[in-house]
């Protein structure tokens, strides 16, 4: 397996490395999240394809980020029922080759909610959480995803993509808590409570 070290010996590798960072930078709410970067760091120093380069399942494993927006006046979380997963999930897409997750995030979150992607002052353009997540269905692969937080008020969320969501929902964080699992991503429990336990450390600071 390559070092980190080779890694930021030479120009081609500097996504891949950026990614070492970006992945290094979080800290692990529990053990499985601990055991998601550790295999995260391991894949991608290791020199495997990072990318999905044709859907929905080449490689079989490859990198998404996600953006869970929060109207921190209102203390509400929007999720999007995703007509091909199934289930309420955060918003968010495929990273393309090459391309920076925050990069993505910003796109995505244009095309898919129709607004600007403005950092949580919480995390700024830093995801706060990664998992590493089987799909379901046909062509199931493996998402290694960054979850991104962005701030935005309810108000300003007035259409979405109708191809990829059946409907917006704005939860608080206890009503996500309070939804059943199998409903959700299934880390999207273990996302709002690393959220809120990030959210009161912050405020006690």
């Amino acid at each position: 397996m390559a070092s980190t070290d080779s890694l930021l010996s030479t120009p081609a590798d500097q996504p891949r490395a950026h990614l070492l960072e970006l992945v290094g930078a979080i800290e692990p709410w529990d053990h499985l999240e601990r055991t998601h970067l550790e295999a995260t760091r391991q894949w991608i120093a290791g020199g495997a394809p990072l990318y999905r380069v044709r859907k929905p399942d080449v490689p079989a494993m490859h990198l998404v980020s996600y953006f869970v927006v929060l109207d921190d006046t209102h203390g509400q979380l929007l999720l999007v029922a995703h007509r091909k997963a199934g289930l309420w999930l955060p918003a968010g897409g495929h990273v393309e080759p090459g391309e920076d997750p925050w990069a993505t995030v910003v796109r995505e979150c244009r095309e898919e909610l129709g607004i600007a992607a403005v950092a949580s002052p919480v995390t700024g353009e830093r995801p706060l959480f990664l998992t590493v997540t089987r799909t379901r269905g046909q062509g199931a692969h493996t998402d290694v995803s960054l979850w991104y937080l962005l701030n935005a008020g309810a108000d300003t969320v007035t259409s979405y993509d109708h191809g990829e969501f059946d409907a917006i929902r704005w939860l608080t964080d206890g009503q996500v808590l309070e939804q059943p699992e199998e409903l959700l991503d299934p880390h999207m429990h273990r996302f709002t409570r690393k959220l809120q336990h990030t959210r009161t450390r912050r405020h006690r600071t």
